[in-house]
């Protein structure tokens, strides 16, 4: 069977990007989930904040998806799940397996990638000590205690302030633990100012900021974390050592796009996001293969993760519906990563492929007061604006008007940020 949109993963931008192909016009769309369920790690986030954007109202990790879910269960979109996808050929074939049709082979016009992100574990940042039990990823905890009812410690230190171990911080003094603080080795947080104040300022839970845990200690489960302070190269300081006591420690140490099909698949991947290369429309560097939401960029807000889903949705019905229509070499531009500015996306815009702007989503590389972005090309300032904050937390986006391509030079534009007023470098 040939299907016109196949979509892998069927959590926040998987929902969102089926519904848009399939409102645009691919009459054949299939989503892959290898849960047993959709709505992807949205279930599992029973705390508030979601939907702020896109629907203009405060709803649960739940409520957001089953929204999604609800409108899915109107159209006739074919839906599989527990299907694990284990390749994707050039020519859009999948190859999956999946528990109640066992191995399946299924081509697409069009593919969207849509596999989310997973945890860094203690293993990726190689803390010192012994290896007992009661050291979990936020996200690992969060599962536990929201979907399977468990309680995974009583004395907790959480390592990283990211936003779910934020939010596992509050989680988990609701839940009557004892909170020790959070720690974190940037002298800046890495979660949502917003969370910093109602999971932890709200509960009294202290924040270290310059700090890291250097060692665990215990047998049979965890007895202490050693805890030190760094220097400005994230070196520990001898002699700054705090010993905490405690059972539990929970990782939020950063998030890793999913993209082991993406690289099996031979798709271009960005050193700096650790996802596809993609084009204004999400395209990857596949022709027909479109991605979108955390499996491209980690994103902090799953409402800029529905609008991205859309545009690669949208995306990928118009491939299908006009794959006989080749692209050719059409002309395009490079966004590339100025002062300050860890990375861009997207990476590559065709001006043909654009209505009357194209949005950049970017971070900053640290915490800055009363700066401006700033879009040059060829030592010329395209487009200007003022911030008066930003953080590494918080992602970034902004709106380039097609008006202004005609002034691009040498195929590409630099988003840097600078200090306001500060004059441009010839």
């Amino acid at each position: 069977m040939i299907y016109d949109v196949i979509v892998v993963g069927g959590g926040p931008a998987g929902l969102a990007a089926a519904l848009e192909a399939r409102k645009t016009g691919a009459q054949k769309v299939l989503i892959l989930e290898r849960n047993s369920e959709l709505g992807g790690i949205l279930n599992q986030c029973i705390h508030n904040g979601f939907g702020l954007h896109y629907f203009k109202e405060e709803l649960t990790g739940p409520e957001y998806a089953g929204r999604f879910i609800e409108e899915l269960s109107h159209t006739d979109i074919e839906v599989i799940d527990g299907a694990m996808v284990l390749d994707i050929s050039p020519n859009r074939v999948i190859h999956a397996m999946s528990k109640t049709r066992g191995y399946l082979q299924l081509q697409a016009k069009a593919i969207v990638l849509a596999m989310g992100c997973r945890e860094r574990t203690r293993g990726a940042i190689a803390i010192p000590g012994t290896r007992p039990a009661g050291v979990f990823t936020a996200g690992a905890a969060q599962l536990y205690m929201n979907i399977e009812g468990y309680r995974v410690g009583n004395r907790v230190l959480i390592l990283g302030s990211g936003d779910i171990g934020l939010i596992m911080a509050r989680r988990m003094t609701l839940e009557g633990a004892k909170v020790l603080g959070c720690v974190e080795l940037m002298p800046y947080s890495n979660g949502l100012n917003r969370n910093i104040v109602q999971c932890l300022e709200d509960y009294n839970i202290p924040l270290y900021l310059s700090h890291t845990i250097t060692e665990i200690r215990g047998d049979k489960r965890v007895e202490q974390a050693v805890v030190s302070r760094v220097d400005e190269n994230r070196r520990p300081i001898p002699g700054t050592e705090i010993v905490f006591d405690c059972d539990t420690i929970l990782l939020s140490v950063g998030l890793i796009p999913e993209n082991e099909l993406s690289r099996q698949a031979g798709i271009e991947i960005d050193n700096r996001t650790r996802g596809p290369v993609v084009w204004e429309n999400m395209e990857t560097s596949l022709p027909g293969v479109f991605a979108s939401g955390n499996v491209v960029h980690v994103h902090d807000l799953v409402d800029f993760v529905t609008a991205e889903s859309q545009r690669a949705g949208r995306g990928a019905a118009e491939f299908a519906l006009h794959s006989d229509k080749e692209n050719g070499d059409s002309e395009f531009f490079r966004i590339e990563n100025g002062e300050a500015v860890n990375y861009t996306v997207p990476q590559k815009v065709r001006p043909d492929h654009v209505g009357k702007f194209v949005e950049i989503f970017f971070r900053t590389n640290n915490v800055y007061r009363d700066r401006e972005i700033r879009i040059t090309s060829g030592g010329e300032m395209l487009a200007s604006f003022k911030r008066e904050h930003m953080a590494p937390g918080e992602m970034e986006k902004i709106v380039f008007p097609k008006a202004l391509f005609s002034k691009i030079k040498n195929g590409a534009v630099t988003v840097s940020v600078v200090e306001a007023g500060k004059k441009e470098q010839k």
